[in-house]
């Protein structure tokens, strides 16, 4: 008997030294490193990073010149006539070159549309990852309201528990009813069906996060900590709408679209221009050597690149219309986002303060309860008053993160971070 307790008790000491080195491998991160995690591991934005760098790699491409040209040949040989022991008597050995002359600044005007085309880029690599910041910051903050979720549930279980012990005592004593107890006894289902769902919540609020981050660390060892509160701050929509103008990087990105399509249709023009190209040859005739020089100048009579010139001109008024869509969705999300964020937080108002709904509900709880246990309240009364508390806290808790996740969209809709 003795050595299979020393056996349980031994065993029961390592599984609290394993949870305890569990609990200490745990990884717990920030915001900030959370971001800075999200910058260095997501494919999406490395994916991203790779597409502004071959748009560099298409300047190289845009700048190059075009190659000169040479070409050799040997002619008038006579293997079959004249003399057959000098076939290569009468031969006009001939080398020559030649390089084409690009008019009206082609190569600097290809240059130009391909940086254009990578500051294009790297806007819609800042856009991409507007959107994908949004997304980490919804499942942060989806961490964070599972996590709050699960201690409420946590300390309500344990307050249940209390409550439970209080009254089978009571019913010892015989001053409840069995049939009371039971009804009591009956609530424990629901938080613990709180403490469940909110359980799987979290674990599966984390999982979203890793998967943004790129992160294999196992569940139970990823944690994150921040400020899960109601902290409101006020601007006016006029200054989100100067600053959504200014920091939106797929506005900048139509803007430059705009930009790259005057200077494409410059382009074109400038390919509807006739390109000489000069030669200098080298022969030798009858022991003689000469050079001469030519210059080839192509006849543009049917295509003068009349296609491109028109399909460049139409570009630039599609481009500005996009421009003009860009500026109508900024304008709709700042307004979208702001009246989200006000509703939200006018709802949250109330819960606040010695008088607010919180406190309300406590003391609502905690005065029934009492009473209760006094047998001055009605068991009808004390069942809805614990009610009443989890639902208003939990309405809190989800509340709170609306607002975080609203004052995230703010962010996204603005462009830059105005709300923290």
């Amino acid at each position: 008997m003795c050595t299979r307790k020393m056996r349980f008790f031994l065993n029961h000491v390592c599984l609290s030294i394993c949870l305890a080195g569990s609990a200490a491998a745990q990884t717990t991160l920030t915001w900030q490193q959370v971001v800075d995690k999200f910058h260095a591991a997501n494919p999406n934005l490395s994916a991203g990073l790779l597409s502004i760098q071959e748009s560099k790699a298409g300047e190289i491409t845009a700048n190059l010149r075009p190659n000169p040209n040479i070409s050799m040949s040997l002619d008038q040989l006579q293997p079959f006539y004249g003399n057959p022991y000098r076939p290569l008597g009468s031969a006009l050995p001939l080398v020559a070159f030649d390089y084409l002359h690009e008019r009206q600044h082609k190569r600097e005007l290809r240059l130009e549309s391909a940086q254009k085309g990578t500051a294009i880029a790297v806007s819609q690599q800042l856009d991409l990852e507007r959107n994908l910041l949004f997304n980490l910051r919804s499942a942060f903050v989806q961490t964070l309201q599972a996590k709050a979720l699960l201690a409420n549930a946590k300390t309500n279980l344990e307050y249940f528990h209390k409550e439970l012990a209080i009254n089978r005592d009571r019913f010892q004593l015989g001053d409840i009813a069995r049939v009371d107890l039971d009804r009591i006894a009956l609530q424990r289902v629901q938080y613990e069906s709180d403490f469940q769902t909110a359980l799987v919540n979290a674990r599966t609020a984390k999982i979203t996060l890793l998967m943004l981050l790129n992160d294999r660390t196992p569940v139970d060892k990823f944690d994150v900590a921040g400020p899960f509160d109601f902290k409101e701050q006020r601007m006016q929509l006029e200054d989100f709408h100067a600053k959504a103008l200014q920091a939106r990087p797929d506005l900048r990105a139509a803007m430059q679209a705009v930009d790259k399509a005057s200077t494409d249709h410059k382009l074109a023009v400038s390919n509807g221009s006739t390109d000489p190209t000069f030669g200098l040859d080298f022969g030798n005739a009858g022991g003689i050597s000469y050079f001469g020089m030519s210059v080839s100048i192509p006849i543009r009579i049917f295509d003068r690149n009349q296609g491109e010139k028109v399909r460049t001109y139409i570009d630039i008024a599609h481009a500005k219309r996009l421009t003009d869509a860009a500026h109508a969705q900024v304008f709709s999300d700042v307004d979208s986002a702001y009246y989200t964020l006000v509703s939200t937080a006018n709802l949250l108002r109330p819960y606040g303060g010695p008088d607010g709904y919180l406190e309300t509900a406590r003391r609502i709880r905690d005065t029934i309860a009492f009473s209760f246990q006094r047998g001055q309240a009605t068991l009808l009364d004390y069942l809805d008053a614990q009610r009443d508390f989890r639902a208003t806290e939990t309405a809190y808790i989800s509340l709170v993160g609306a607002y975080l996740t609203a004052a995230g969209q703010l962010n996204m809709a603005v462009g830059t971070e105005v709300i923290r």
